[in-house]
């Protein structure tokens, strides 16, 4: 998340929503939000928490620095359709963690800026889904989050064992997390929790002694997704890991297997779910579509192939007689997904007839080979590997590996410079079966 520069700190409206509340009374961009029932809004959390009510009274400066006061009558929870230039309102808080494992701290350098920030801000939880350690909170804070009642918590554990907590995550108040995790289950939040497991250090018996304790919060802590370390070649002076292999990937697995016929058989619920890297690894099949349980942590990478591969079936029934498609595709992914998108092709060529779809792997020199997932595929590792005959109608890659709404690569390459290097036409598509189906089906 990229925040722009505010001035003075001034809740400064940079939108105003069709047909919205604000519209109506003729708030406007540029005017600025000076308070909600006479209280100051420090962030985004105040301003949803305040402006929640059925009632309420609002303060707006504009531009000419006069002060309208608006008396307002709405639904419980309805928004007043405005949306601020700092969608925190403030400033980003920076995590002062030095996380063993961080993968900031791996990345080359002379990427841009916003790259090598740490955000460890609890209101980007709620924003946009980040997971925080807690670690970067006062206690003043952990108390808004109860009194506003702010849910879901999405909370990066890695281990309930309070010294190697602190350890890991070289903070000192890493190992207060479970009296906060217990204070939450008595207020009643709803919790998500993260473990990036690292072999040797948070696994094996740690992994089962951290999944024990936090099923002891269920059903606040809602689900709990595993997911493996990331390593670059850009380690020099840190920390020495390792990352999972076939085997490690396979022993962790049964493990997690094991843990989930307990928790169903105790909660009705698999609690904690492997991410799709584990598999992928291994040689283990995927579980089924029912036991990710709804897909809670599919944002995780957790589920993301078998909703994928779940969705390319719901749409490959509804074509009942083939389609002639006389076209030639590339798809191109990380290494990890190779295996997997293979089986996917040969599903869509069973209803294309005349469709010529490769699917083109990239070894990510850009970070290491030891990074395979295909969000972190860069723009030059694609034009150096690349072979191209002149006869593709286009490239498909997932917008995955894309800044958010933007053209950008992770190494600041955009789509346009591809095109242009290697003269073909790229097409990002969403990870969604449906729109996947519909690069041919609607040609």
């Amino acid at each position: 998340m990229e925040l722009k520069n505010i001035e003075n700190d001034k809740n400064i409206i940079e939108k105003i929503l069709k047909d919205s509340i604000a519209e109506e009374l003729e708030i406007e961009v540029g005017d600025v939000l000076v308070s909600i029932n006479d209280r100051k809004v420090r962030d985004i959390i105040d301003y949803k928490f305040l402006i929640s009510d059925e009632y309420v009274e609002v303060e707006i400066e504009k531009e000419n620095g006069e002060l309208w006061r608006f008396e307002i009558e709405k639904e419980f929870d309805e928004d007043l359709g405005i949306e601020f230039t700092n969608p925190l309102i403030d400033r980003a808080k920076s995590c002062r963690n030095k996380c063993i494992f961080c993968f900031i701290d791996q990345l080359p350098p002379n990427m841009r800026d916003t790259l090598y920030f740490k955000d460890d801000d609890s209101r980007l939880s709620f924003l946009q889904g980040n997971f925080i350690t807690l670690t970067n909170m006062s206690d003043e804070e952990i108390d808004r989050i109860i009194a506003y009642r702010l849910s879901p918590v999405n909370i990066s554990v890695h281990t309930t064992n309070p010294e190697l907590r602190i350890k890991m995550l070289n903070n000192k108040n890493a190992g207060k997390l479970f009296s906060i995790l217990q204070r939450f289950k008595e207020a009643e939040l709803e919790v998500n929790c993260q473990i990036v497991l690292v072999p040797e250090i948070n696994d094996g018996l740690e992994l089962e002694r951290t999944l024990e304790d936090l099923s002891t919060l269920y059903p606040s802590v809602k689900s709990v997704a595993v997911v493996p370390v990331g390593i670059t070649k850009y380690r020099k002076g840190l920390y020495k890991l390792e990352g999972y292999d076939k085997k490690k990937s396979e022993e962790l697995l049964v493990l997690i297997e094991e843990k989930q016929k307990k928790f169903l058989k105790m909660y009705g619920t698999r609690f904690v779910f492997a991410s799709d890297e584990f598999y992928a690894l291994s040689s283990r099949s995927l579980p089924s579509y029912e036991a990710y349980e709804g897909f809670p942590q599919i944002e995780n990478g957790v589920g993301l192939m078998k909703s994928f591969e779940h969705e390319i079936n719901q749409e490959l029934k509804g074509i009942k007689k083939k389609i002639p498609l006389h076209k030639k595709y590339v798809l191109i992914t990380g290494t990890l997904a190779e295996g997997f998108l293979t089986k996917i092709k040969e599903k869509i060529l069973s209803r294309f007839e005349g469709l010529d779809l490769d699917i083109l792997a990239i070894e990510n020199n850009f970070f290491g080979n030891s990074i395979t997932v295909s969000g972190l595929v860069t723009g030059q590792d694609i034009i150096e590997q690349f072979e191209c005959d002149g006869n593709i109608d286009g490239v498909i890659i997932p917008k995955s590996m894309l800044r958010k709404d933007t053209d950008v690569f992770l190494d600041d390459l955009t789509i346009r410079d591809i095109e242009n290097q290697l003269k073909i036409k790229m097409i990002p598509v969403e990870v969604s079966g449906k729109k996947f189906i519909d690069i041919f089906r609607k040609i």
